[in-house]
């Protein structure tokens, strides 16, 4: 029966979010509210009678079994839906949210400062009026626009800044759409972005004590190659380009909104001189430390933003205008990561999950326990075409995870395998993302075609990082 109800449980929030009935946070805690109390309700009369023996053996009395009224059950059920499901299940994720709301107002006030401007316009000189650097050039725009983790930043940045080359060129914009696109998607499996954090966030709640950081650094051979990969294929594309503008071929027309403009300008914010090479030091050292894990992320980014803050904007008012122009967003976000602790917390601890895992392991021949990471891996980037970061990672990696793991396998190659694809470089490519279709519009490119011509280097990256992840980082351990 817990099986069924949790089944049942993760059919309900994966409908519910994708069919855009309520919003992702309401689907995260209203469903599984209802069904974690049939589950207490279920499991409150065993819950009962283990408290009372323990009681009795402690006392040394001998043991009566108590009577079990509609009240007593009643109250016993609510109490382990709030303490035992939903209670423990916020508690293993409270470091991830902390991390992921300073790690949002970190670069995104970075990005205030204009400490990737310099960058941005040197890269643009770079390039040239040649079409191989000019695809490298935006890759790398857009990789160095997409470190706050936002894709709505990545595009609204990027796109516009690079447009010029291409249109003075007369080359293909939706060779633009596909390296941002890229860029975006190989940035967003970094400790912050949000696929990563969903994934530790829901590994925690299996009980799986893992961060972000934890699992960039554990994939991190894959990640390198794939931003190789992601190199790689701009050259091609950048070749592909010069081949067909040499041979007089007109470039494809579009019709989407190129000429929109990018975010609200703070020019106030922007600090340049000494502050500038100190904000990129700070960055390098907080990055360092991450990687080296000598504190918690968590920890690292709030004692790192504060040092940004009065560094950069010792003024008390600017702090609260700066803060509070970046809270929303990091607000929303988070909410989603507390809801889906709440989540993960009522499948694990009410038994549904296990209940599920045995009903998956019976099916399932057992000699697949270590391949089926690799198997999520390579079809992660279609798999958002399908599912959106929410339902996956919260409704179905932890499934999966809880099989492999009753199977021998390991259940964190399978969180691992996930984010080298799914809702990374996966993520662009979506319709069941906002941000997609800011991509399309600012770049002009039709949702089909952006999938024909993206999702084959997508794909290709992914399972390039899934090959690599096998050999290097125990995908099928």
């Amino acid at each position: 029966m817990l099986a069924v109800l949790g089944f049942v449980t993760i059919v309900a929030v994966l409908a519910l979010i994708m069919s855009k009935k309520v919003s992702t946070l309401i689907a995260l805690i209203f469903v599984p509210a209802i069904t974690g109390f049939i589950a207490a309700w279920m499991n409150a009369p065993e819950a009962i009678i283990t408290a009372a023996e323990a009681a009795a053996e402690k006392a040394g009395t001998e043991f009566v079994a108590p009577t079990i009224t509609f009240g007593t059950q009643l109250t016993k059920a609510l109490s382990m839906l709030s303490a035992d499901y939903m209670g423990k299940g916020l508690s293993s994720i409270v470091a991830t949210g902390v991390m992921f709301i300073f790690a949002i107002l970190f670069f995104s006030t970075c990005s205030d400062a204009g400490v990737f401007d310099p960058i941005i316009n040197r890269i643009l000189k770079l390039t040239g009026e040649d079409p191989v650097k000019i695809c490298i050039g935006t890759f790398a725009i857009g990789c160095i626009c997409h470190l706050d983790g936002s894709g709505a930043t990545t595009f609204l940045i990027a796109i516009p800044a690079c447009m010029p080359m291409f249109k003075k060129m007369k080359m293909n914009l939706w060779v633009e759409a596909t390296l941002v696109a890229l860029a975006a998607g190989i940035m967003n499996v970094m400790p912050w972005g949000g696929p990563t954090v969903r994934a530790a966030a829901a590994m925690s709640g299996l009980g799986y004590e893992v961060t972000g950081g934890e699992l960039w650094v554990a994939i991190m051979p894959a990640w390198i190659i794939g931003l190789v990969a992601c190199v790689g294929v701009a050259i091609i594309l950048g070749k592909k380009e010069a081949k067909r503008i040499a041979a007089g071929i007109p470039a494809q027309e579009v019709t989407g909104l190129t000429e929109a403009s990018t975010a609200t300008n703070n020019s106030d914010l922007v600090r340049t001189g000494w502050h500038w090479y100190f904000n990129v030091a700070l960055i390098v050292v907080v990055l360092i430390v991450l990687i080296k894990g000598w504190f918690s992320p968590a920890v690292t980014f709030m004692i790192g933003y504060c040092i940004l803050l009065i560094v950069n904007y010792p003024n008390v008012s600017l702090q609260h205008r700066i803060i509070n122009s970046h809270a929303e967003a990091a607000f929303l976000m988070v909410s989603i990561v507390f809801a889906a602790g709440a989540f993960t917390g009522v499948v694990k601890n009410s038994g549904m999950l296990a209940a599920m895992t045995n009903a998956l392991v019976a099916v399932i021949p057992s000699t697949l326990g270590t391949v089926i990471a690799p198997i999520v891996g390579i079809f992660s980037v279609p798999l958002s075409l399908l599912f959106d970061p929410d339902s996956y990672y919260y409704g179905v990696m932890p499934v999966i995870a809880s099989a492999v793991s009753a199977m021998g396998g390991s259940a964190l190659a399978v969180a691992k395998a996930s984010i080298m694809g799914q809702m990374t470089l996966g993520f662009p490519l979506s319709p069941l993302t906002g941000a997609t279709f800011l991509l399309l519009g600012l770049s002009g490119q039709d949702l089909g075609d952006h999938q024909k011509h993206t999702l084959p280097y997508a794909w290709a990256v992914s399972v390039i990082m899934v090959v690599v992840g096998c050999v290097a980082c125990g995908l099928l351990f």
